[in-house]
């Protein structure tokens, strides 16, 4: 920043900057952790938001993380002050940490609005505290930028790489089928998550991460340095320079999180070959800054987009090969020299565009980021479905699923809800084979609730036993992005909302084509509408208090992004003045 730059006003100033009772409060509390004075002298102040918890162990290093944002924070002029919110970890969190997404946002929301910070910085890893986060900042709109943890390393297990998450599925499925014993199965604990870090698959996290980049909110390569590389804690340093270069440039969050930017990070979702969160979550995310993003635009956006990152579970590799190849800058200069990024110049945190970021990025391996000629899949899009079953939308992901299911007709065998699934899939004697159409209801937000990653369903040990691999599997749930499969998600209305997946009985015809974006129940309209008729009343969400109580108040639908209606927009960063 140039000295003669005008520096824009600062907002701590309210707090800090008057020479009042209000003033000498402020700074008189403040000073009881041996602050000196000249720390108050017009200095921006940095909040850093950190998730760090030893209950989400994906975040448990930010300890370490948040003290090289300080010195980068220290170096620029700035002075930094940490602190902590909520911490939803989906690895432990019951019943899911999609339950709470939205309770962290109010968290960081009313954290960073009702304190003195003029900009924060997000520390993010574990799948839902990325886009919590960038939810309640982009609802107060300060200058902001995030800041990931880092993917772990590689997983080991007989010699061999295994992904965190993907493992998980196909080892208990190998189980259930007999082909591994249970000492085989347990004895990969150790191996499959041998470093701090989030997921080192393509789950939710390092996707929400690649989309943190590809919005422009993180600094470029910030989506795939591994946890525990030096370069992680350089980039957090760098972050912590640029956030208070920010403050004098007045870069707010709102600036980054345009429409164009959004159509980016859809279009690198489809490279990437990443999760179906994402749709979810990029929703509620558009939905604080009023861009209007549809479950069509990632068919009008992403359709025909390649993906050409070679990582599980769509591909061979991991996050460790991906950051080696040229993590998510050489993916970006892929499309972009295809012409895929349809905007170029989309602004990011650096001051700089996206492309401008992205246009000679290196990219070291062609297997693991492949050509766009020879890609892993010729048309990653997320497959937007709508149908007779599914109204208002669903979601698949064709990278994770099979070819030849993508076109199916098949009969129902219908689960009522989650427990009752557990109870009926082990049973031998169920009435099943590998044409049929595992179909569950009641696991959507309401239903749940929280929508928990329950919708990629382990096929009957049966059939495993014969060798089937997949089947085609609806729900109104979610999945792990670290899973896989041939799996219908996100069904809008879900069944505890009156959608027509409620009314679906063993035995109906299921339709799914996912090159035409259809999903029917083969009913007629008045035999749709006889049998919700049947049900309407039947099927009431079990009556909670507390938190609960406002989610299945206020929770709005998959399609809508699961927000709260009322956190919906940003509110800003203006707050009352209190006098003492």
């Amino acid at each position: 920043m140039s000295g003669e730059q005008k520096k824009t006003p600062l907002r701590s100033a309210a707090w800090f900057g008057t020479q009042d009772k209000n003033g000498f409060m402020y700074r008189s509390w403040m000073k009881n952790q041996g602050i000196p004075d000249h720390e108050f002298q017009g200095k921006p102040i940095i909040g850093i938001c950190n998730t760090w918890s030893e209950l989400t162990p994906c975040n448990a290093h930010f300890r370490k993380l948040a003290e090289h944002v300080k010195r980068g924070i220290l170096e620029a002029g700035g002075f930094p002050v940490e602190f902590p919110v909520f911490s939803n970890g989906e690895s432990n969190l019951r019943p899911t940490a999609m339950l709470t997404r939205n309770l962290a946002s109010m968290d960081v929301e009313e954290s960073i609005r009702g304190n003195p910070m003029d900009a924060v910085v997000l520390l993010v890893g574990c799948d839902k505290t990325t886009p919590a986060l960038l939810m309640g900042a982009a609802s107060v709109d300060l200058p902001t930028i995030v800041v990931t943890g880092g993917p772990m390393l590689n997983g080991k297990l007989n010699g061999k790489d295994i992904g965190s998450g993907t493992a998980v599925w196909q080892l208990h499925e190998q189980a259930k089928a007999g082909a591994i014993t249970m000492h085989e199965f347990l004895s990969a604990e150790a191996g499959h998550s041998r470093s701090a870090g989030t997921c080192n698959t393509m789950g939710t996290a390092s996707t929400m991460a690649c989309m943190a980049e590809a919005l422009g909110t993180s600094l470029p390569h910030n989506a795939a340095i591994p946890a525990v590389d030096a370069r992680r804690y350089v980039l957090a340093h760098m972050s912590g320079i640029r956030i208070v270069e920010m403050v004098h440039e007045d870069l707010r969050i709102s600036r980054i999180l345009k429409r164009e930017n959004f159509e980016n990070a859809i279009r690198v979702n489809a490279a990437i070959g990443g999760s179906t969160n994402a749709v979810i979550h990029l929703k509620a995310i558009a939905g604080r800054v009023g861009v209007p993003l549809e479950l069509e635009d990632w068919t009008r956006i992403g359709k025909g987009t390649p993906t050409v990152v070679d990582l599980l579970p769509s591909g061979r590799y991991l996050m460790e090969e991906f950051y080696y190849a040229g993590g998510l800058p050489a993916v970006i200069r892929r499309l972009g020299e295809g012409g895929l990024i349809p905007n170029r110049d989309a602004l990011t945190v650096n001051g700089k565009s996206l492309w401008e970021n992205c246009f000679d990025a290196p990219i070291y391996n062609d297997e693991v980021v492949r050509q766009l000629d020879n890609p892993l899949i010729a048309d990653g899009g997320i497959c937007i479905l709508r149908g007779n079953l599914a109204p208002r939308g669903a979601v698949l992901k064709p990278s994770a699923a099979s070819p030849h299911l993508m076109r199916h007709r098949g009969r129902a065998v219908v689960f009522e809800d989650f427990d009752h699934y557990k109870a009926r899939i082990l049973d031998p004697d169920l009435d099943v084979d590998e044409n049929c159409v595992l179909l569950m209801k009641n696991c959507g937000p309401k239903g749940y609730p929280g929508m928990a990653e329950v919708g990629n369903m382990g096929l009957p040990p049966k059939l495993l036993a014969k060798g089937i691999t997949d089947m085609v599997r609806i729900s109104d749930a979610r999945m792990s992005g670290t899973a896989y499969g041939t799996v219908v998600l996100h069904v809008a209305p879900e069944a505890m909302a009156g959608g027509p997946l409620g009314i679906v009985q063993d035995g109906d015809m299921i339709q799914l084509d996912c090159h035409a974006g259809l999903l029917n129940v083969e009913l007629s309209d008045e035999q749709i509408r006889a049998r919700l008729a049947d049900r309407a009343g039947k099927a009431a969400p079990v009556q909670h208090g507390g938190y609960q109580r406002l989610y299945l108040d206020h929770v709005m639908q998959a399609d809508e992004g699961c927000d709260f209606d009322f956190l919906v927009g940003c509110r800003g960063s203006a707050v009352p003045k209190h006098s003492h």
